[in-house]
């Protein structure tokens, strides 16, 4: 088994909603990324989802690993840290349950 990542830095894009960035700082969210990937190598590029409300859909967004402390396994204790990067033309907050937001 690989060493234990102490740390890993992800960026999400610059126009992730305010709304999106509050739930993946989240302690829900970061145990779910825990729990869902096994390994973080620098590079990696994660395609995750958060829930934008009531209407019960779902925003995907992409998270890129920037760094890691330690080696690749990721563990309950793995500790998570956000960076932001360049816009990627994701569609966020209400905007995603209405007639203004996306058509595909």
């Amino acid at each position: 088994m690989s060493e234990r990542a102490s740390r890993v830095e992800l960026s999400y894009p610059a126009d992730l909603s305010g709304w999106g960035r509050d739930k993946i700082d989240g302690s829900p969210f970061r145990a779910y990324l825990r729990k869902t990937h096994n390994t973080a190598t620098p590079g990696d590029v994660w395609t995750e989802f958060v829930g934008v409300g009531c209407c019960g859909d779902t925003l995907d967004f992409p998270l890129q690993v920037e760094s890691v402390e330690g080696g690749s396994a990721v563990t309950e204790d793995t500790e998570f840290v956000y960076t932001e990067r360049e816009a990627c033309g994701i569609a966020g907050g209400w905007q995603v349950q209405s007639a203004a937001g996306p058509t595909e």
